[in-house]
């Protein structure tokens, strides 16, 4: 799961057609580029996240341009010229089980339910995937024209489909699953909204705010930033020790080439494969 916010909580996506169109827009084009399967994503008003199946180790390269084409479109969309994500790193948090897998879909699902924003998931009125995820139905958005030249290289219409793929588990039971848990999710903020008296700010409130405004809340800072989720105590043990054997296995390799005498990285290495091209063990031989 990647998530990334916008410069100072900014409502820099706050939801309008050209913003939704354009974040499909970019966010297909990155897609197809790496041959990255998109699972789900919701696009906030002030961050967004995605969920995604990397099976050919290209995550960084595709989130770095999905966010340098959205942040520059919509830049050139509200006319500004500054950054427009926040300087932190983006989270990348990975799902070590199905479990784990069907808990963020539903977070990213119930994201602006669990917000205040909306009563239901399909209130929402940025782009999200979860309907189009649950129906199988592609999602469709055309080159936004304030930003990409008419005559480029750019296509004129991009088509994303979303989809789990079959090494993730069967399709029918996750989303049974993530159904439930939505339903659940709605049903609980409907009775703890009825206990304290509180309404939702609404899709009308959302759609006439400023994208120059940002939320009063103070957002947490200095917290932990979580790279794995598992739910199981071993799943969570094994993945933190697949880790500390990559990265001693990554320190000998690093050693060996410093010293003029070269062995294969272990699998996963990505910074030095891509910009240096030193030898990566394969999967079989990475431990």
């Amino acid at each position: 799961m990647l998530t990334r916010r916008c410069t100072q909580r900014q409502f820099l996506l706050r939801p309008d057609r050209e913003t939704n169109n354009a974040f499909i827009y970019c966010l297909a084009v990155a897609a197809k580029m790496y041959e990255v399967d998109v699972i789900n994503f919701v696009q906030m008003s002030n961050h967004l996240h995605d969920l995604i199946y990397d099976r050919h180790g290209v995550a960084p390269a595709f989130y770095e341009h999905f966010h340098k084409l959205l942040a520059r479109c919509i830049n050139a969309l509200r006319g500004r010229w500054e950054n427009f994500f926040a300087s932190e790193h983006t989270s990348v948090v990975r799902c070590e089980t199905q479990d784990a897998l069907i808990e963020k879909l539903t977070y990213v699902a119930t994201n602006p339910v669990n917000d205040g924003l909306v009563e239901r998931v399909d209130d929402w009125p940025g782009a999200s995937g979860y309907r189009a995820l649950l129906e199988g139905t592609p999602l469709r958005a055309t080159r936004p024209r304030h930003f990409f030249a008419e005559d480029g290289d750019m296509p004129e219409e991009v088509e994303l489909l979303l989809t789990i793929a079959p090494e993730l588990g069967d399709r029918a039971e996750i989303l049974a699953a993530v159904q439930r848990r939505v339903a659940a999710v709605e049903a609980e903020e409907d009775r703890r909204r009825a206990a304290n008296g509180m309404r939702v700010l609404g899709r009308y409130a959302i759609l006439r705010q400023s994208w120059r405004d940002s939320p009063s809340s103070k957002e947490p800072r200095r917290g932990l930033r979580p790279t794995i989720a598992a739910r199981s105590l071993w799943a969570r043990l094994e993945a933190i020790q697949r880790k500390r054997e990559f990265v001693a296995a990554y320190r000998r390799a690093r050693q060996a080439l410093l010293a003029g005498a070269p062995i294969p990285f272990p699998f996963g290495t990505y910074g030095l494969r891509r910009l240096v091209g030193v030898v990566v063990a394969t999967p079989e031989f990475s431990n």
